[in-house]
């Protein structure tokens, strides 16, 4: 038992001095807020969904699934979206949404992309970097904090928001659902992302505003901050802080 007991200690103490050597890296250039969050959660490498983290558009994909929907004969609530589609992959909405039917993988990717391209329809007039990210991916960029985008979304919305929004020079890595074979909330695409970093999870900090994508994070190892564009404050409570938007 005294030789468990100094072990921990000496774990405990590792991971103290690590934290330490950490945040007195960080914090020579950095704004002192980030460069004591990142401290605090021990982190050497960010990452970011895109769907309601980048872009504030989780509006525009619910206006678009009802759009298109609507065209089929079927209704769809908020509520049964944030608990059935957002956050996930087309491939599962689309499966949900057909839960009745078997469907077939080119007929999974017709619906994928005629509902995509809707959505790039309804939303190109609105699109915007939600506020503060253009200063929070300079400051970690100017820091040589290693970013990466890991999103259930397909490559031509990613396309689409580079073209809008130029913010690709930012990210060393990007893990879409063309890359992973389970969605969130299972915890592949973080890993997965974390593995092309060449950064261990549990140095990964993760930006999210699904539910099923702080449950995918957190399963990963991961410290997570979920943003509040989506879910109510009180439904990311599993998320380790909870923001508005990138002005903190």
């Amino acid at each position: 038992m005294k030789n468990d007991l100094v072990k921990n200690q000496s774990q405990y103490s590792e991971l103290y001095i690590e934290k330490k050597l950490l945040m007195n890296t960080i914090e020579k250039d950095m704004q002192p807020g980030i460069a004591k969050l990142l401290g605090e959660f021990n982190s050497k490498a960010v990452i970011f969904d895109l769907d309601g983290t980048l872009i504030d558009n989780n509006y525009y994909h619910l206006k678009t699934w009802k759009k298109y929907l609507e065209n089929i004969g079927i209704n769809i609530s908020e509520e049964e979206y944030n608990a059935n589609i957002n956050g996930r992959t087309n491939k599962d909405a689309i499966k949900y949404i057909y839960s009745g039917r078997k469907l077939s993988d080119e007929e999974i990717l017709k619906y994928t992309l005629e509902k995509e391209a809707l959505y790039r329809e309804i939303y190109q007039p609105f699109i915007t970097p939600i506020p503060g990210l253009i200063e929070l991916l300079t400051i970690l960029k100017d820091n040589n904090i290693p970013m990466a985008i890991a999103t259930s979304g397909i490559q031509p919305n990613i396309d689409f928001m580079f073209q809008h929004i130029p913010i690709k020079k930012y990210f060393k890595t990007i893990v879409n659902s063309s890359h992973i074979t389970k969605g969130k909330p299972d915890p592949e695409i973080y890993l997965k992302t974390a593995s092309l970093l060449g950064i261990a999870p549990k140095n990964c900090l993760v930006f999210e505003d699904a539910v099923v994508g702080i449950k995918s994070a957190k399963s990963a190892g991961m410290k997570v901050i979920a943003i509040a564009t989506t879910h109510s404050k009180e439904e990311l409570k599993e998320a380790d802080m909870i923001i508005d938007d990138y002005n903190f």
